[in-house]
């Protein structure tokens, strides 16, 4: 496995300014791609110019808009050339709570965060991968399509699971690879700008300590994951060491496969 292995390969990270999308973006600057950093957070400009080595350029949009990820492919394209690597990273769930307390307009919010952009991300890279003879895309799941208190999320991140055996199968014959990781629960520093802008309730802050011992004690280790064992996954599958997987969804969740 070579530590330049993607030199002279573009990428797009989703989700660049934080969590796994950030550490994604940032290792991939150091192995030789050039990355645009892609978030919906102003300081995203901010994490690209932490990149150490490597062409990285931010650009801020909001991907739960089909505008939005069309012009984040497009803004690539144009002062990159080309597309030959997306990383899916958007997603999150908002909230944590049993489902019949969950309101329509949550439920909705929950699909909108952690579907759409994967959905409308994957449509509006696909002319690009098309017209330059292939590409890969790797879609940032999670292994909670079987968990507790985040039902709408499930469903979210199961659609994307299904997306992603489709699309590799569709597009296998264009040199497309599409395959995820379905990460577990992941350690990581406190999120700069908060999924549930609300804030949490005393009792969402409950239902939350019991969705986080289920995730860990469903777990071989008994144990969150690190950013690095997350994001080393996600690299591989993204490099041409994978070549030969499409369709895969990758569990990473030590042990608990969702």
């Amino acid at each position: 496995m070579s530590a330049r292995r993607f030199e002279g390969k573009v990428m797009v990270v989703t989700g660049a300014a934080q969590g796994i999308g950030r550490g994604v973006a940032l290792r991939a600057a150091a192995e030789g791609a050039k990355v645009l950093f892609v978030d919906r957070a102003d300081f995203v400009s901010e994490v690209a110019a932490e990149a150490p080595g490597g062409e990285t350029a931010a650009f801020m949009a909001d991907l739960e808009t089909y505008a939005g990820a069309a012009a984040t492919m497009d803004f690539a394209a144009r002062i990159f050339g080309r597309i030959d690597i997306l990383i899916n990273g958007v997603g999150g769930a908002i909230r944590m709570r049993p489902y019949a307390e969950f309101e329509p307009a949550q439920i909705d919010a929950e699909i909108r965060r952690s579907l759409m952009p994967t959905l409308y991300a994957c449509h509006a890279v696909l002319p690009h991968m098309l017209a330059q003879g292939g590409g890969t895309i790797v879609n940032v799941s999670s292994n909670a399509t079987r968990g507790i208190r985040r039902v709408p999320y499930s469903a979210a991140k199961g659609g994307v699971n299904a997306m992603t055996q489709s699309l590799a199968m569709e597009y296998g014959e264009h040199n497309i690879r599409v395959v995820a990781a379905a990460p577990g629960g992941t350690q990581a520093p406190a999120r700069r700008v908060p999924r549930n802008a609300a804030g949490d309730s005393e009792q969402e802050r409950v239902w939350m300590g019991e969705a986080v011992t289920q995730v860990t004690e469903s777990t071989f280790f008994k144990r969150y994951g690190t950013l690095d064992e997350q994001i080393a996954p996600i690299l591989f599958l993204a490099s041409d060491d994978a070549g030969y997987i499409t369709g895969t969804v990758l569990p990473v969740a030590g042990g608990d496969n969702g």
